[in-house]
Formats: C-alpha cells, structure tokens, sequence
C-alpha cells in the first residue's frame, strides 16, 4: 500500500502524513469500538497502533490523536486551534493532507449546521374537577360546619389534638381536610414567621410543598396495604428523627379501619404518646370496624353528607369558572345521583360535560346517561298503580325500558316516591318545601291526599321485597320488575289488615239497639223569629229485645269475631266466678291486661243493651274457658279408649292410637251446647242393646 509520507527524521523513515480525521479513525479502529478496556488490553493496542502505522513512532500518532480531541486523557483543556505551538520541542509539524484519505475515500465536505428546529411547548394534562376544585382551606369545605368550627377555636386557643380521626361515606372530604390539617401545622405564613394557623397562606415553601404532595414531613400512607405490624414498626422507627423542613410531622393513615388486629395493638402506645412534633390522622370509612381502644385515643369527627341543595349550588359554581351552561334540573339530577359525595357529584358533572361537548348541558343528556326514567313518568306510574291500572303501568314500564331506564332504577325511585308521598300524608307542611321540584310538590301532594298510610306502607314493603328480587344474580330484572308492579297494582284495590277488622267490627254491631238521644226524645229547633219551638221527636222504630247471656261460654262468645284479642284474653286470662243479670265477677291472671274489665263492660253493654257491672274477684274461681276445653276433650278421649269397639278396633291394628275425638254436640270451646230441659220432659232414653234394670218379676219403684 503506497501511503503519504511526510520528510524523513535524522535515520529514521518518514512518518506517515496523515489527516487528524485519518489518525483518530486508525485509533478507534484499533480498539475494535468494544465497550471499556481493561488495563493489559490498553497496553496491548498501544503496540498494534505502533505497528499499524509503521515507522512512525507510536507516540507522534498519540500526539495527533489527542490534538483532535477537545482534551487530554487527564481531562486537561487543550490549547485553542489558533494555538500551533507543539507541545514537544525539535519535532515538526506534519505537512497538510494530499490527496484522498487513507483508503482513498475522497474527502467529504464539511457537513451544514442542522437548523434549530423549534420544540413545541409541553401542554399540561387535563386536570378532573374533583382534584382541580379540590378545597385548599377551611372556607372552601362545603356541608361540614361542625368541623370547621370545632377546628377554628382549637387553632385559636392552641388546643390542637395530636391524633384525629376522620370518619363519613366517600367523597364528604376526609384526606381533604388532613391535607388542611398539615398545611395548618405547618404554614410559616408570608413573611416567614408565622405559627400553626387555622387559615394558611398557601404561598409559602411549607404549604406550596404539602399542595404539590412533595413535602418529606407530610405522609400518606394506605392502610389497605400497609396493614402489618412490620409497616407499624416501620411508623414507629420514622418517629424517632425530627421534621427535617417542616415545623409538624404528619403522618395520614386512609381507611385505617383495614390495620390488622395486631397492628392496632401495635399502633396503640405510639397514638397515645408520640413525640412532641408527630401528628396523627386517620380516616375511615367504616367507624364501627375501628376499635374502641383507637377511638379513645383519638378526637373523632364525623363528616356528614352534604345536602342535595348546597351540592347544586357548588356544582353551578364550577360550572361559571369552566364556563359551562347547564340547566338546574340537569344539576339537580347530579345532586341527587351523588348521594351526599362531592368526588362522586364532580365525576358525574365531568361526564356530564364532556357528553354534551360545547353545547348545553341539558337535563335530558343527563338523564340518559344515569339511566334515570323521567320524574314526571315515575309519578304517573304511581299513580296507575295505585288505581289498580296494570296496563297503563305495563305501558309506561315499556316506555321507560325504550328509553333505556334500568328496572332496578325505577323501583328505587318508585320507592323513593312513595318515602315522599308518606312523608306528605304524615306532616302536611312539607308539601310547601322549595327545594323539591314543582310536579313533585303538586302532583305528589294531591295523590298522598288519596292513599292512606297503610296502604303506603304496603307499597313500601313490596317495594323493598321487589328491589331485593332484581338484585339476585341471574335474575331478569325486567321480568322481576314487571311482576313487581302487577303484584301492587292487584292489591292496590283489597283493603287493608286495619279496614279488615274494622268492617268485621261494623259488621258485629249491626242489630244492636241504637242508643237514645241525650236529653228525651224532642228537642230545640231555632226559627226565624228567634223564638225557640221544640221540635217534634220521630217516631222511634220498635226495639227488639236482645237476648242476655247466662253461661260464661256465652259471654265469651261476644267477642268472637267483634274483637280478638280481647275474645283471647277472655278465653285464657279469666277465671269465671259468679253470673248474674247484669252483674259478672271474674278473676283474671296476672298476665291479663289492667283495663279488661272496661273492656269486657263496654263488649257487655253495647251487645246486650244493657248496664252491666264487672267486679274483679279474689276467689278462685271456676277454670279458664281454655282449661275446661281441654279437660273436656280429655275426658272424651279417655271415654274413647274405654270403649268396647275402639279397643278391638285398636287390638286389630297394633301401633294405632286415637289423635281426636270430635263431638257434634260440642260447642266451638269444646264444651256441651245442651240445656236441661224442664223436668216433667226430662227422659232418658237407653241403648236398644241395654238389658232391662229389672227382671219380670220385679215391681220398679215408686218414683222410677
């Protein structure tokens, strides 16, 4: 290979003229491009590049090499390119490059400077409402006034307890407020000299650093996983060191009721002493699962759920900051669907707005994408329910199903309607309520004016009993749904267990003798003159004599079927002891009500039209209409046994016995209905297989 050469140095052979490109090229290649050399292969390479470029001395290709270069092996700076002084003196310079390169590849042109290409601007990700709208400060918690009071005056008097606990439904604010909990620890105020205040400035380092969850001395931790009694040591050994930045650490346990039994009693003695600057918050959503020894240790705080109202209000104001158009109906559906939870309000209305792109948000888009069945269709489903329509309502079910209502929905605001049509009918004055809607306040006011609250309550139950039935598994929750509403509408016309007993009641009293006016028979009627004139008393209707009971059994008997628990208590509370017309003495037990006397004299008089007086007696008396029953009935039982064909009827089939013996004569007590008769009637009559008492040749007695 024919190389260029440069002059010849004293007996040595010219060095080689190389570009600087071609000298760090023959360098690199050397090395093979691996990735970092050990100590032996350094070596090693430096004699390959000795030989590579042939007589010329290994340390003059180096020199070259390391000219181009920014800098030395050490990190040196090397001198300017201007600079030409060589570093080794009596050595020249090598001539400029001749020719193409060292494999005769020409030389490329210099390449362009790439052009500044612009970077475009990070655009930051969207924030959801529920996490942009996040309160920062006690003024900004909505429906939780206990709260905010309770801590202000603890801020003020310096009274701020070193462990709190934080309990409501999801969504009310619980990590919220421990995040103001912390920043009002922490706070140094503008100037930075400021204490633990109640309202933090939010400017500086302390409170910028807890907003952007960045601050070493605040943390949260997850109970869910975090709930072992290693996490708990963890805890207690990260108590042991100082704040490093803030004034207050800070520690934030999420649903702290997920620790284990073991880890709460680890927890224990660490919640109730900790260091002077640690501070505890916990939060939970399930209190009761907390334990005791906790909460006692703690100032509990339970977050309520904000009101339907004040969760429109907020939602309309966030509306106006995004500047979005929505429709109050459409908000209050939102509010309504949250169940008390700003998170879950704040997700809907962003889902709300971004179904509705641009344009309005609109109570029907809303309702669409909860799945809710118009109110106004709801209360007319009602009301064909209520009258028994159960087309209609299978008509109405079938257009909601079209518009893509669910059937469990329905029957949750079917229920939901009847909770408020309940609560009309109970406190009329709710009907003047503003915050609920103009058909609800109207219609549902005048149809609580026709149902009663028996029949309410046994829509509530089938409802409820219906609700439970479209959450099984596997369930057709339409079919479910519609035999829901035929089951109401069938019975929305039967009466209910009230109006049962007190048509039975009515029924009982028919034939009895009307009671006579007060006063005689005439009185006063007035006449345009002013002058008195007493008026003609009507023709009353014969009386007919009501018959009067002379047996226990038939007093007794007067309650049956006109009132039960008093036929009942008659039955196995009293002990009869002596009847007479118009007078009773009874002895009832200890478990009989106080007032059954009164009872059983008004039952008295008003069957019998007359006065009669029930004396409670000491003595014993006769047996309760209950026992004698059952002494009678084993009586028969017994005479049952003793007769001749039971006892071959029973030999003939062994293992047999005798269950009851029914007695035609016997009234519903079990007891004999027959009278004496008078004695010149009285006979007794004799089996026609009975042998004669006396023989032929026997005279009977006189008085046989």
């Amino acid at each position: 290979m024919n190389l260029p050469r440069g002059p010849a140095l004293g007996n040595q052979a010219p060095p080689l003229a190389l570009a600087p490109r071609d000298m760090i090229w023959c360098f690199r290649k050397v090395g093979g491009g691996r990735a970092p050399r050990q100590p032996g292969q350094v070596r090693k390479e430096a004699a390959v590049t000795g030989s590579c470029s042939g007589h010329l001395p290994a340390f003059h290709l180096f020199r070259e090499t390391a000219r181009a270069m920014a800098s030395d092996m050490f990190g040196s700076p090397l001198p300017a390119p201007g600079d030409d002084t060589p570093e080794e003196t009596g050595l020249p310079e090598p001539p400029a490059p001749e020719g193409p390169g060292l494999f005769g590849d020409p030389t490329p042109p210099p390449a362009p400077a790439p052009a500044p290409v612009a970077k475009p601007a990070e655009q930051p990700g969207y924030r959801v409402l529920a996490r942009k709208y996040r309160p920062t400060s006690f003024d900004d918690l909505i429906g939780q006034d206990v709260l905010v009071r309770t801590l202000r005056h603890a801020f003020a008097q310096g009274r701020v307890h070193h462990a709190f606990l934080l309990t409501g439904v999801r969504g009310v604010g619980k990590t919220t407020t421990a995040r103001i909990i912390a920043r009002a620890l922490n706070c140094i105020g503008v100037d930075g000299n400021g204490g633990p205040t109640v309202d933090p400035c939010g400017v500086c380092p302390e409170c910028k650093a807890i907003l952007a969850d960045r601050h070493p001395d605040v943390v949260e931790l997850d109970a869910a996983s975090n709930n072992s009694v290693d996490d708990v040591r963890e805890l207690r050994e990260a108590l042991r060191f100082r704040a490093s930045q803030g004034r207050q650490k800070v520690f934030i346990l999420d649903e702290c009721h997920m620790l284990s039994g073991a880890a709460f009693n680890a927890f224990l003695k660490t919640l109730e002493e900790p260091p002077s600057g640690v501070t505890f918050v916990l939060a939970t959503t399930e209190l009761r699962k907390v334990p005791i020894t906790i909460r006692s240790r703690c100032q509990t705080f339970a977050l309520r759920r904000v009101p339907q109202d004040a969760l429109a209000q907020h939602f309309a104001r966030i509306c106006d900051k995004e500047s979005v158009t929505a429709e109050a109906d459409a908000l209050a559906m939102i509010a309504r669907a949250a169940d008390g939870s700003v998170r879950d309000g704040l997700s809907l209305l962003d889902q709300a707005i971004g179904q509705s792109g641009a344009a309005e948000v609109r109570a029907e888009a809303v309702r669409d994408m909860l799945g809710l069945a118009d109110r106004a269709m709801i209360i007319d489903l009602m009301e064909a329910l209520m009258g028994g329509d159960i087309a209609a309502a299978l008509g109405i079910m079938d257009r909601a199903h079209e518009l893509g209502a669910d059937p469990l929905v329905i029957l949750q605001d079917l229920a939901e309607l009847c909770h408020l049509l309940t609560r009309f009918r109970a406190a009329p004055a709710l009907r003047q309520d503003g915050s609920l809607p103009e058909a609800e306040r109207v219609r549902g006011a005048a149809l609580a004016q026709r149902l009663s609250v028996p029949v309410l309550g046994r829509t509530w139950q089938m409802l409820l009993k219906g609700i439970g039935e479209l959450q099984l598994e596997g369930a057709d929750r339409r079919a479910a749904a519609e035999m829901v509403l035929i089951r109401i509408a069938h019975v929305a016309d039967m009466p209910t267990p009230g109006d049962l007993v007190k048509r039975l009641t009515d029924a009982g009293e028919i034939g009895s003798a009307p009671r006579p006016a007060p006063g005689g028979g005439g009185g006063l009627r007035a006449v345009a003159g002013g002058a008195p004139v007493r008026a003609e008393a009507a023709p009353s209707p014969p009386v007919t004599a009501l018959a009067q009971p002379s047996t226990w059994q038939e007093i007794v008997a007067l309650a049956s079927g006109v009132k039960p628990l008093l036929h009942a208590q008659l039955r196995h509370s009293v002990h009869p002891v002596r009847i007479a017309p118009g007078r009773l003495e009874i002895n009832p037990e200890p478990d009989a009500p106080r007032d059954l006397a009164a009872q059983l004299t008004a039952l008295l008089t008003e069957s019998t039209g007359q006065r009669w007086t029930v004396i409670i007696s000491q003595e014993a008396g006769a047996p309760t209409l209950a026992a004698q029953g059952k002494e009678a009935e084993a009586d028969r039982l017994a005479s049952a046994r003793a007769h001749p064909l039971v006892q071959a009827i029973l030999a003939v089939f062994p293992g047999a016995t005798i269950e009851a013996v029914h007695d035609g004569a016997a009234d519903a007590y079990g007891l004999s209905r027959s009278a004496a008769l008078p004695d010149d009637d009285a006979r007794d009559f004799a089996p026609p297989d009975a042998e004669p008492a006396y023989g032929d040749d026997e005279t009977p007695p006189d008085d046989f």
